[in-house]
């Protein structure tokens, strides 16, 4: 295989690895080409890649920056605005960590916190059920979170050594 054929595979396979993590199909691709690439790149350089229009390259793009993934970047003298992603994957690993964290989990828990202060009879099965359950997940939530945080102040090889450890 030559590497123009897999690159297109990579961004291919990234794109839906990132569709079936619940992000935009195009933005993990074009996060994959930029990741790939040793330089910096223009929109335009993405939209000819990857053959998207200027709105997608242009949102896309924005959305990688909100995420804490890419940088954008500026070269004196020209108008362009050049586009970089973080290289080291422990740090993308802990960057997509936190913004899920962030964006799904803490919402989650936080309204978990609220549906446990539910009043009603313990006697009624169906108020007895709903606030064990809500109090389970929220408990289970609550580990997941913990372990999101310890992931995030972590060093890669910490990290990786106490998971081996726990499937042993």
């Amino acid at each position: 295989m030559e590497l123009p054929e897999a690159k297109q595979r990579f961004i291919e396979a990234w794109g839906k690895l990132g569709s079936e993590w619940g992000i935009n199909r195009t933005m993990a691709q074009v996060h994959a080409l930029l990741l790939i690439s040793p330089e910096a790149l223009t929109t335009e350089q993405v939209m000819e890649q990857l053959q998207i229009s200027r709105g997608n390259a242009n949102m896309t793009l924005r959305d990688l920056m909100n995420w804490g993934l890419i940088e954008k970047q500026h070269r004196s003298g020209e108008r362009k605005e050049y586009f970089f992603a973080e290289k080291d994957v422990w740090t993308i690993a802990r960057q997509v960590a936190k913004e899920r964290k962030r964006r799904e989990l803490e919402p989650v828990l936080k309204l978990l916190t609220q549906l446990q202060e539910v009043q009603g009879d313990a006697q009624d099965p169906e108020y007895a059920t709903f606030k064990t359950t809500v109090t389970d997940i929220n408990k289970l939530a609550g580990n997941v979170d913990k372990t999101l945080e310890t992931m995030l102040k972590a060093e890669e090889n910490w990290f990786f050594g106490s998971m081996f450890k726990l499937f042993k």
